[in-house]
């Protein structure tokens, strides 16, 4: 194959923790709800409530915190007070000012690799919200193109690949997400590092490729630091 020339990288618990925010806060909902609910009932509603929303609200923390008051609305039958839904917004504003915490590597190895690799961050979600995490992981520097999109599948990667000028064969994508960050990139002819993170969004949970589909052109990982042994790698394998 190819030399990888281009690396597309996921932000949210890929680059920095994301997912281990919304599990606090959902914690703290489902205390809120207590006196209704089990919380196994609150998390399943309050998941369908998203699904069914996401194609108006989209993802971040934003919508949640809506389809959270919604779904808090419902299933209190309307008995919840104007207090307890301040504080549901108060669990937002809280997950928005939350500090950009980097996973592990993330600061030594981008640096790294931008010296040898275009670097393109990926992601989808709240514009503000995400801008706002660039901004504030002082990785901003190292990506040559910042992409913050409503969805990430296949028809999207390859309509940003081509007006960037990338090839998919030359191109590499780094997720937590089999679902959003590989998958696609896979379908499209690319190459995809996954890097698990220890929570994983029900939404964005999918079944690895198979092996005979995507031999040479899927990795797994533990963390970012393990990625330039594996670029070393693949770098050295005849084409």
């Amino acid at each position: 194959m190819p030399l990888i020339t281009t690396i597309g990288f996921d932000a949210d618990d890929t680059l920095w923790h994301n997912e281990s925010i919304f599990e606090d806060a959902h914690k703290r909902y489902c205390e809120l709800l207590a006196r209704w609910h089990d919380a196994e009932t609150v998390e399943r509603t309050l998941f369908a409530t998203e699904m069914r929303n996401l194609e108006q609200f989209g993802y971040g923390i934003k919508s949640h915190a809506l389809s959270s008051i919604e779904t808090a609305i419902a299933l209190t039958q309307g008995g919840i007070s104007a207090e307890e839904i301040h504080a549901i917004v108060d669990l937002a504003k809280g997950m928005l000012d939350h500090p950009v915490e980097l996973l592990e590597g993330a600061a030594e190895v981008l640096p790294a690799l931008a010296k040898r690799h275009r670097l393109v961050l990926i992601t989808k979600g709240d514009l503000r919200d995400q801008e706002r995490k660039v901004r504030k992981s002082g990785l901003e520097a190292h990506f040559q193109e910042i992409e913050i999109i409503s969805e990430k599948d296949t028809k999207v990667y390859r309509r940003l690949l081509a007006r960037h000028g990338i090839t998919p064969a030359e191109f590499l994508m780094v997720g937590n997400s089999l679902k959003s960050d590989i998958l696609p990139v896979l379908d499209l002819g690319g190459r995809g590092v996954y890097v698990p993170y220890r929570i994983t969004w029900q939404a964005e949970r999918a079944e690895p490729p198979p092996e005979a589909a995507a031999a040479g052109r899927f990795f797994t990982i533990p963390n970012l630091r393990a990625l330039p042994d594996l670029l070393e790698k693949i770098s050295g394998e005849p084409d």
